[in-house]
């Protein structure tokens, strides 16, 4: 038994020193030095938010900059962000933020309502053209975005909607990748079988889709959900093209570029003529605000991107 207790004690030590062998602990460090590469500039750009604008021109806030952060300067930068746009349109940052969150969320929302149809249908239905759709859903998915602005453009003139918020909301619930992603997860997590049981049950598509293939369809409805509100609120020549002309209802992807055009540090002429003057404290500040909403979903949304990353994958 002594003999026995010595040789499992003997083996567990064998399998610690191989867990921390030269090799294992070389490629610990190298996954922590590129951490850290990325890390530290992240770290970097948020505490400027935290500094003073004399301190971040003069580098006199310690090492690495990390030294003069409080919640003071944070306080003193929000209120001259606020201030941006003089006394008639105060607080416009707070409205842009809102417009983005309109056309992120309404956006998203229309492009789950498509593609999550469009997808079961060009995976389990069987009607002419069929394939011709799909490949022409995936080369629409391929197609650069700025391809599609002047013609865009010229559409929603037609109808005199230019400025106008509504245009930019329905064409970003146009989500091509949205509809492939759920054409993959159909034709992978809902088997043919299936679907032809509910038809001998008398169940025709419409039933069959929201009585068998919605409930589980859960994990793609999050996916195409995330990846829509993502891009909208990423979006910049969209809103570029078709909001410009009308100052409130810009989004904040194109009132961070205003931010940044009225900044001493860039435009000097235009800086001058305006009482609030927004230098890097300030436009940090402004810009890590704009990356919460998407802090807020993705968090959110986490459980089902883990899950759906095996969206397409066969199992063994």
């Amino acid at each position: 038994m002594s003999r026995a207790r010595v040789t499992e004690s003997e083996l567990s030590g064998a399998v610690g020193s191989r867990q921390w062998s030269a090799g294992r602990i070389a490629r610990i460090a190298t996954m922590l030095l590129v951490a850290a590469a990325f890390i530290f500039p992240i770290v970097g750009f948020v505490a400027v938010a935290f500094r003073s604008n004399e301190g971040v021109a003069n580098g006199t806030d310690g090492f690495l900059g990390l030294g003069g952060l409080s919640i003071d300067n944070v306080m003193a930068s929000w209120g001259q962000i606020m201030g941006f746009g003089g006394a008639d349109n105060r607080g416009i940052f707070l409205q842009w933020i809102g417009n983005s969150l309109f056309v992120s969320i309404g956006g998203a929302l229309l492009a789950v309502i498509a593609a999550i149809p469009a997808g079961y249908a060009l995976a389990r239905l069987r009607f002419r053209f069929r394939r011709t759709v799909l490949v022409i859903t995936l080369l629409t998915m391929v197609m650069p975005n700025t391809v599609l602005v002047i013609p865009l453009f010229l559409e929603v003139n037609a109808v005199g909607a230019v400025g106008q918020l509504w245009p930019v909301l329905v064409i970003m619930g146009f989500f091509p990748f949205g509809v492939y992603l759920s054409y993959i997860h159909f034709m992978t997590t809902m088997p043919a079988e299936l679907v032809e049981a509910a038809r001998i049950d008398g169940l025709g598509e419409v039933s069959i889709f929201f009585r068998v293939a919605t409930p589980i369809s859960r994990q793609a409805i999050a996916l195409v959900a995330f990846f829509a509100f993502v891009a909208n609120w990423t979006n910049f020549f969209l809103p570029l093209a078709l909001l410009t002309s009308n100052f409130n209802a810009k989004t904040v992807s194109i009132g961070i570029q205003d931010l940044i055009g009225s900044s001493p540090l860039f435009n000097p002429t235009v800086a001058a003529g305006l009482d609030v003057k927004l230098y890097m404290p300030q436009l940090a500040l402004a810009t890590f605000v704009t990356m919460i909403p998407l802090l807020v979903v993705f968090i959110g949304a986490q459980r089902f991107l883990m899950r759906g990353q095996t969206v397409g994958a066969v199992k063994g």
